[in-house]
């Protein structure tokens, strides 16, 4: 019952996760959180796919700074920008030429507005003012320089209650009374800031510079046709494409099969005799703009040319040739800088110049009128696929099928926008992926944190508190099974405590004995290691379960020798207070363990067993016997690698053991650093391997110059139990095929 109850508190969550969702996709009920979410990936995918090469056939010129310090302030004599003109078409011979500006009111810099009052008192100053008219009115220069060329003009258009209307529009591209035109769901306009009429009807056409930014102040659109009182026009960068082109004739398409009087179009199509080009547009007739960079000059998607230079004529003639030349400002005080998906400031000439730039190579983003059905479509697969899929995974299994429908949502909707230019919604089925998963795996969450807890309250009595812990975060590897695995043993036993016991009444020795483990332990467990217990006053741990460590022999060699290096400060302590200081034994061996659960049906721990850890007791118990610290075996040797500087101690026979094992030592980083070590180790090898071929008198010279030389190693008990062993050997030569190794009867 409990079961079903889950399941039926699953779906249900899964349904109103997809209707939301839905609710959304629809229209019925936008959720503005998951639009700006999309906005936020069509900005992350339009930077991660912007070109960022330049674009040659588009040039900038631009009214910076500097042109603004070498020619002047804002606005410039209408004159000079004639001399501009004329100079891009005559010395340049550029292609297409557009303002990235208006020129709504008169020139007042001629001085025709002064004079004309005067000269209609002053016959003979009419006269003349009659002749100067050609210098002093600039406004007909520029309409003379504009006359006959390939120029697109700038204007604005306005929304407001007074619906203001300054100069002259240009002829309309087409007009409501043609099929698609009416209700295409364009753009709405009540007023405008044109050009004069005289500059208006000198140049070919028109374009506005509107754009149309999202809520987040962000400009991605640009409207590509606009309607002002039923009259349809079209924006600078459609407009100068079509002068380019050769004035194509632009008409509206509704999209296949639309009903009459359907509001929305398809695409605006360039007609010019047999050809055909069609532009997709979004339902407000606008397109996204395809960014090709970062911006401004640095950014190199377009040639920028500053204005000062081409007044002065310091480019070299024809270096423009052919190219199609915005004309606009980055200067702050001018008031075009755009808030963008690459830029928080971006030149708004550049965003025209991107939007000609995919004008021209065919390349506009488009939400084409299908993506509402698409976005529906994709939330209810998602939605199906994962709600079938996750209850029969594990939670790591359930986390990869989701982040792999999530990779594959994610590939799909860029590969719609590389290969087709369509941007479609994503962020409604990302989030449902993770809405999914969330409630599918919630369920098990629960169960599987039950499971848990029991698993704690099972094992928590008798196994080390960290295994616990790491056991409740994943549970399925620690099923506390024993098992054959090789590991490394360690077994301390405190030195000295009989004699320090007697100096301290109970309490003390108490606060001694815990300052100890927990000085070891803290040790052992820094390095990786896994305390077993504490056998009154000694220690044993291993490396390398529960948790698999490929470097379980080195890691108990460093936690060994921070063992040693920890006492010092608690010796330290002992003397301070007048009592003997305590010592070490730390043993070490690697080998093949039963390691798991253990015990009887009262009591159990988890523990390893087995020949190696025998010996690893046999070996703690040999540091009495050579004077060091620290003795491992052979396969811990072998194990822990060469990372460590190692000192050979002897050949060994345990008791109980016939096989011989080589003990050594590893040299603390001091020691090994110190100068002579090296030397000194030299040395005791050829005194070790003259021993062992029975070379007394050479043994026993290396060893006199070890004395001699090295009198305050710290291996010099090594040395003279050596020069002991090589006298013994001389009255009592070993028995035929000795081994060199060295038999211990006692533990």
């Amino acid at each position: 019952m409990r079961l079903r109850s889950s399941r039926a508190w699953r779906a249900g969550l899964l349904l109103a996760a997809l209707l939301l969702a839905l609710a959304h996709a629809s229209g019925v009920m936008p959720l503005p959180a998951i639009a700006q979410l999309d906005l936020a990936i069509d900005d992350l995918r339009l930077r991660a796919t912007m070109p960022r090469s330049r674009d040659e056939r588009i040039v900038i010129v631009d009214v910076d700074e500097r042109s603004l310090a070498e020619v002047g302030r804002w606005p410039w004599r209408r004159d000079r920008l004639a001399a501009m003109v004329d100079e891009l078409f005559v010395r340049q011979k550029i292609g297409t030429l557009g303002f990235d500006m208006v020129f709504a009111e008169p020139d007042p810099s001629g001085g025709l507005d002064l004079i004309a009052p005067l000269a209609a008192r002053d016959a003979a100053l009419a006269a003349r003012l009659e002749a100067w008219r050609a210098d002093l009115d600039t406004d007909a220069r520029l309409a003379r320089s504009l006359a006959g060329r390939p120029v697109v003009l700038g204007y604005y258009l306005t929304q407001d209650r007074e619906a203001r209307r300054v100069g002259e529009l240009p002829a309309p591209v087409f007009d409501a009374a043609l099929p698609g035109a009416r209700e295409g769901g364009y753009t709405l306009w009540s007023g405008y800031a044109a050009n004069l009429a005289s500059l208006a009807q000198a140049a070919q056409t028109a374009g506005f510079f509107n754009f149309l930014p999202d809520g987040d102040g962000l400009v991605r659109s640009v409207p590509l046709v606009a309607e002002v009182d039923g009259r349809h026009h079209d924006t600078l960068a459609l407009a100068m494409m079509r002068v380019h082109a050769g004035h194509p004739e632009l008409v509206p398409v509704r999209p296949e099969g639309a009903r009459a009087g359907v509001a929305g179009l398809a695409a605006l199509e360039l007609r010019q005799g047999a050809v055909r080009t069609r532009i997709r547009v979004d339902e407000r007739v606008a397109a996204r703009v395809p960014f090709r960079g970062p911006g401004w000059p640095a950014g190199g998607s377009f040639e920028y040319v500053s204005a000062a230079d081409v007044l002065a004529g310091r480019l070299a003639a024809g270096q423009l040739a052919g190219k199609l030349v915005i004309v606009g400002s980055t200067a702050p005080g001018l008031y075009d800088l755009r808030a963008t998906p690459v830029s928080d400031v971006y030149p708004g000439v550049e965003v025209h110049a991107n939007l000609l730039a995919g004008l021209l190579d065919g390349r506009i983003p488009v939400r084409p009128d299908w993506a509402r059905g698409f976005e529906a479509t994709q939330l209810v697969a998602v939605t199906l696929l994962l709600g079938m899929a996750l209850p029969r995974l594990r939670a790591a299994g359930a986390m990869l099928a989701s982040a792999a429908l999530a990779l594959a949502l994610v590939v799909a909707n860029a590969g719609f926008y590389l290969a087709r230019h369509e941007v479609l919604p994503l962020a409604s089925a990302l989030l449902l992926v993770v809405m999914t998963f969330i409630v599918t795996t919630s369920w098990g969450y629960l169960v599987e944190t039950g499971r848990r807890r029991s698993l704690a309250r099972l094992f928590g009595t008798y196994v080390p508190p960290e295994l616990v812990e790491r056991m409740a975060r994943d549970p399925k590897p620690y099923d506390m099974r024993a098992e054959n695995r090789e590991l490394t043993i360690l077994f301390c036993d405190m030195r000295n405590f009989t004699r320090v016991s007697e100096s301290l009444p109970p309490e003390e020795l108490r606060a001694l004995v815990n300052r100890f483990f927990s000085t070891m332990t803290d040790a052992i467990r820094a390095h990786r290691g896994t305390l077993d217990k504490y056998i009154g006053d000694a220690i044993m741990a291993f490396w390398g379960a529960p948790l698999a460590d490929a470097e379980h022999a080195a890691n108990a060699v460093r936690a060994a020798l921070a063992m040693c290096e920890r006492l010092v400060p608690l010796n330290a302590e002992l003397q301070a207070r007048g009592l003997p200081s305590i010592g070490l034994g730390l043993g070490l061996n690697t080998g093949l363990v039963c390691v798991g659960d253990m015990g009887s049906n009262i009591r159990r721990s988890y523990t390893v067993m087995g020949d190696a850890v025998n010996l690893a007791s046999r070996i703690e118990a040999l540091t009495r016997h050579y004077g060091v610290d620290l003795l491992v075996g052979a396969a811990t040797r072998e194990a822990a690698g060469d990372g460590f500087a190692w000192v050979e101690v002897d050949r060994v026979r345990v008791k109980g053991k016939q096989q011989v094992v080589t003990l050594f030592t590893p040299a603390p980083g001091a020691i090994a650093r110190s100068e002579g070590f090296a030397e000194e180790m030299r040395i005791w090898r050829l005194a070790l391997d003259s021993y062992r071929l029975q070379h007394w008198d050479a043994a026993q010279a290396r060893v006199a110059e070890l004395l001699s030389r090295f009198g305050t190693s710290p291996y010099r008990g090594l040395h003279t139990q050596l020069a002991e062993r090589i006298d013994f050997h001389r009255s009592t030569p070993p028995p035929p095929g000795w081994d060199g190794a060295h038999t211990f009867d006692s533990k």
